[in-house]
């Protein structure tokens, strides 16, 4: 079997090798940019999506699914909002071979599909908060290189749609949707920041738009997922407004919460290594494989063992694979390692007269497992396995980072920079070009690595109202 190219030198070769050896999507589907779900990537992907809703569903959000396609009257009434997505929409413009009266966009993203129906939804203080999320599909005509999971033309979204009293509450709604994501990504063991873009690259429509962006090696960031606070941008011009305590007429404060299959992306370029994919035990397929390994004079015995195992860990709830085919055992270990389970457990002849299995975990920890304790070591194998995990990332993550005091550092970089930044656009371009990329913006919470106030902007020079930002080349 051929290696995979290296991850550090060709990190985009090496993703998109990944992607396609563990069978996690087939870009063969004659529409550029709108890949297969194989059985083994969809499988990833709805555990990803169990996730998104137990969080979301914790802080309050109930489902809905509205339709896909979108009416051009309704698209049109936000117009900072359609300027955003002209060039990305797809248009449906006949119904058979009957054109239509209106012309209908394939959804982008839902704002214009749910608002008007919020307006209806939404009569009085009694009626909010109104907090909602669907699962769908939606498209956009990227224009750029396609990629699985990261650019794609028809995309897998969660997106929460929430509308608030005032703009107070629509914070703090703000800020329950970064707490959530903070929980998803600790399962998912994702390590990021939460930065608020600047005014130019913020989301067609939002008063301010806060990104949650990974290091994926180099210079090269990943956007996760974002938070939109929109204040009145959109109930304005769809009429969303309730009566108050006191009688009168308001407009409600609204957010989104947006996130997608770029975090399997995201999870893939984080954790993969020079062996394949590695997932964390919540997203994984299969949390365990078992391999029995057949030997002269062993009877049934190797098999018995393994399926005994196999069963009392699918009734356990975990998510197992018997591999019992007939290929030799170190090809099927290269297999499942390409594939990234996090551990597979191996029984041979001695361990089925032992009642024991061996257990080797994605990164070659090595260790024995016993059978009249198997449910409980298998899970003290799988949080072991998940907490290297996450110390793993946690430190190439912080390695990722690196200041920049003046511009001619960023050029070239081999990191993620974080700068002294004067809030100014001009100054903002002029990072960009100097690291040619963009300026991803100033973190929301706490930054990890300050120790104290930068001392100037680092394209003007200015020494008042200086603050951390991050520069960086976005894949």
């Amino acid at each position: 079997m051929a290696d995979l190219p290296d991850k550090d030198a060709a990190f985009i070769d090496w993703y998109l090798a990944v992607v396609e050896a563990a069978d996690l999507s087939d870009k063969r589907y004659p529409v550029k940019g709108m890949n297969i779900w194989t059985a083994y990537g969809l499988r990833a992907r709805r555990r990803l999506d169990q996730v998104m809703i137990r969080e979301i569903e914790a802080i309050g959000s109930e489902a809905v699914e509205f339709p896909t396609l979108i009416p051009e009257t309704d698209f049109a009434k936000e117009k900072e909002h359609v300027k955003g997505f002209d060039a990305q929409v797809y248009w449906v413009t006949r119904g058979g071979l009957t054109p239509l009266d209106v012309p209908l966009v394939l959804r982008p993203t839902s704002e214009t599909a749910m608002y008007p129906t919020f307006a209806l939804w939404v009569r009085s203080h009694k009626d909010l908060p109104l907090a909602v999320y669907q699962i769908v599909n939606t498209f956009r005509y990227e224009t750029k290189t396609t990629r699985p999971f990261v650019r794609v033309r028809e995309i897998h979204f969660f997106e929460e749609h929430t509308c608030q009293v005032d703009d107070a509450a629509a914070t703090r709604r703000v800020h329950e949707n970064l707490r959530a994501f903070a929980k998803m990504a600790a399962d998912f063991g994702l390590p990021y920041l939460a930065l608020r873009r600047p005014d130019w690259d913020k989301f067609a429509g939002a008063a301010y738009s806060v990104a949650l962006d990974a290091p994926i090696g180099g210079p090269r960031t990943l956007q996760l997922g974002t938070v939109h606070h929109y204040r009145e941008n959109f109930s304005g011009p769809y009429g969303i407004r309730y009566e108050a305590v006191d009688g009168t007429q308001k407009l409600v404060h609204q957010t989104t919460f947006g996130l997608s299959e770029r975090l399997l992306g995201g999870i893939v370029a984080i954790h993969g290594d020079a062996k394949g994919a590695v997932f964390p035990v919540a997203v994984a397929p299969f949390e365990v494989v078992v391999v029995p390994i057949p030997a002269a004079g062993a009877g049934p015995a190797v098999n018995a063992a393994a399926s005994e195992i196999t069963e009392r860990l699918r009734a356990a709830g975990r998510r197992v694979r018997l591999d019992a085919g007939d290929e030799r055992p170190g090809a099927k270990y290269y297999r499942w390692e390409l594939k990234g389970v996090p551990l597979r457990l191996e029984v041979g002849r001695r361990e089925a007269a032992e009642r024991t299995a061996t257990a080797v975990d994605r990164f070659g920890a090595k260790g024995t497992v016993r059978l009249d304790s198997l449910e409980s070591d298998v899970a003290t194998r799988l949080d072991e396995f998940d907490r290297t995990l996450r110390e793993r990332a946690e430190t190439r993550f912080r390695a990722s980072f690196a200041p920049a005091a003046t511009l001619a550092e960023l050029a070239h970089s081999d990191r993620v920079r974080y700068v002294g930044w004067c809030g100014a656009e001009a100054c903002g371009h002029e990072i960009e070009r100097a690291i040619d990329g963009a300026l991803l913006g100033t973190p929301e919470e706490r930054f990890p690595f300050e120790t104290g106030p930068p001392a100037r902007c680092i394209a003007c020079g200015v020494e008042r109202d200086v603050r951390w930002a991050v520069a960086a080349q976005p894949i």
